[in-house]
């Protein structure tokens, strides 16, 4: 009987030496005779235990991690192919604690199929949301994804229908969809981890989209730095076009959804979705003055739909399982699950998909497992280089979108990073306006120049120079950037730095910090 050995081929997976122990499997079994086949799948998304191999057993995935090129004679020595017991033997892998304690359903796939297999992909109920969507109206399309609450998973949090509903609304000979994978926030992989561990369900949703608004052509736009991505996605959409999924005649339709990748152009600020039209169009990327919105006015001119990865690949699944299914996850305007992405000193890196309302402290305790320094935590930011930094008191408020903005926070694009009791807030928040001041597309003034002169009072701060009266500086120079930067990049990069200021005042002076210090 043939043997199923599964290794990731996940970048992390790959970093951490996957292809080597693949290549020693696949060399010992031959050495000894056995017949195996050795499928390439996706991560789990626990990082720590990368290179997770798995063997397919009657009673179900065996799971065995960390797995070194080194580590394979032993394991076949244990008979693993038929699930022995090894020092690296972790059990089933559905049931392992940091599997079993999330909910699962836009990363219900990601781990377990090979990534560029239609076959498997169509296996795990992969294109059934397309199909119900063939059968019914744009308008009922639409109504749909309104209906489930779905808002936008790349930090504005815009509702996905909504917008959806201008594009389908919006007149046009040519409409576009659009999808952001300009993944560029540190801390943040969800979205890589959807193109390379399972792109078939980011196609599907851009197809779905299409069909939506009447769009007959997409683009994803993703970031240079993943080139694992890009050939995945291509691969995919190479076999979805040759299966009848994407072209001319989706599924005999009548109805058209072309796709193509664009690798971007390596700028912080092509995430911002003017930015990324502009790159997308081949022009430096720079952000627009909105309005008018994208969705009347987008890619060359036409309606365009432009959503992040997970907004999109979460669009299967409402359409397969209803709107509802959807909605009843998470709490008040914060509808279904979040892939939240634990990042920085912690013990357990990875990646959580919950349901809106799990709270820091659960994330970064029960899955995270604390500190990988084992001090104590003592900040996190969430959301990117450009959200706030927390404090353990903040630890038990509920991530959804108004309870963080109640916080002067955002939930963002779900990115983690945490840091023990050795960190430096006020090194921190010079960090966030030397970031502004590196990334800016310099159009507007706050932004370029805001943040070049933030950068400037930081080291005034820090070696105690006039400090009160820099601290006052600070802070006038980031409602400036707050209220007058075209768009997120230099409106959030106060965010950082302004918590930091309030949080951690000790790190600045301690008293000198207090938000009504006025300039000596």
């Amino acid at each position: 009987m043939t043997c199923t050995i599964f290794v990731p081929r996940d970048s992390t997976a790959l970093a951490l030496g996957a292809d080597d122990v693949a290549t020693a499997i696949e060399a010992e079994a031959r050495r000894r005779g056995i017949d195996l086949r050795i499928v390439r799948n996706g991560s789990r998304g626990m990082f720590w235990l990368e290179p997770l191999v798995e063997v397919a057993t009657p009673a179900g995935r065996t799971a065995y991690g960390p797995v070194d090129a080194s580590d394979v004679a032993g394991l076949f020595d244990a008979g693993f192919f038929d699930g022995g017991a090894h020092p690296l033997s972790l059990g089933l892998t559905d049931a392992l604690p940091y599997l079993q304690k999330q909910e699962r359903i836009t990363f219900a796939r990601v781990g377990i199929t090979d990534p560029v297999s239609l076959d498997d992909y169509l296996a795990h109920d992969g294109y059934a949301g397309l199909r119900r969507a063939l059968s019914m109206a744009p308008g009922a399309i639409v109504q749909e994804v309104i209906d489930s609450g779905l808002r936008g998973r790349g930090g504005a949090a815009f509702p996905t229908g909504v917008k959806w509903k201008t594009v389908l609304g919006a007149q046009a000979v040519q409409k576009y969809i659009v999808c952001n994978a300009d993944e560029g926030d540190s801390g943040t992989f969800s979205d890589r981890m959807v193109m390379e561990d399972d792109p078939f369900m980011l196609i599907e949703g851009m197809t779905i989209a299409g069909l939506a608004v009447g769009a007959t052509r997409g683009y994803i736009y993703v970031r240079s730095e993943y080139p694992h991505a890009i050939a995945a996605l291509n691969e995919a959409i190479a076999n979805a076009t040759a299966a009848g999924y994407l072209g001319i005649d989706v599924l005999g339709s009548g109805k058209a959804f072309h796709l193509d990748v664009r690798k971007g152009a390596g700028s912080y600020v092509c995430g911002e979705e003017t930015a990324l039209l502009e790159s997308l169009e081949g022009k430096r990327g720079i952000v627009r003055a909105k309005p008018p919105l994208p969705a009347l006015s987008g890619l060359f001119g036409q309606p365009t739909v432009i959503n992040n990865v997970i907004s999109l690949a979460s669009v299967p699944l409402i359409l397969q399982k209803g709107a509802a299914y959807y909605r009843d996850l998470g709490q008040g305007r914060s509808r279904g699950t979040l892939p939240f992405q634990l990042a920085g000193n912690l013990k357990y890196g990875g990646l959580v998909e919950k349901a809106f309302g799990v709270t820091l402290r659960e994330l970064l305790v029960d899955f995270g497992g604390g500190s990988a320094s084992g001090r104590p935590l003592r900040a996190v930011q969430v959301g990117g280089p450009l959200g706030a930094y927390l404090p353990p008191s903040r630890f038990d408020t509920p991530l959804d979108y108004e309870a963080f903005a109640a916080i002067g926070a955002a939930v963002g694009h779900g990115g983690i990073v945490a840091f023990d009791d050795t960190v430096d807030m006020a090194k921190q928040a010079r960090y966030a306006m030397e970031f502004c001041a590196a990334e800016s597309c310099g159009k507007c003034t706050p932004c370029r120049i805001g943040s070049t002169r933030g950068v400037e009072v930081m080291d005034k701060i820090i070696a105690n120079q006039d400090r009160p009266q820099q601290i006052h500086l600070l802070r006038d120079l980031c409602d400036l950037m707050l209220a007058g930067s075209l768009c997120a990049m230099g409106g959030m990069t106060p965010y950082p730095v302004l918590s930091a200021l309030d949080n951690f005042p000790e790190d600045f002076g301690g008293s000198d910090a207090a938000p009504d210090q006025k300039a000596a």
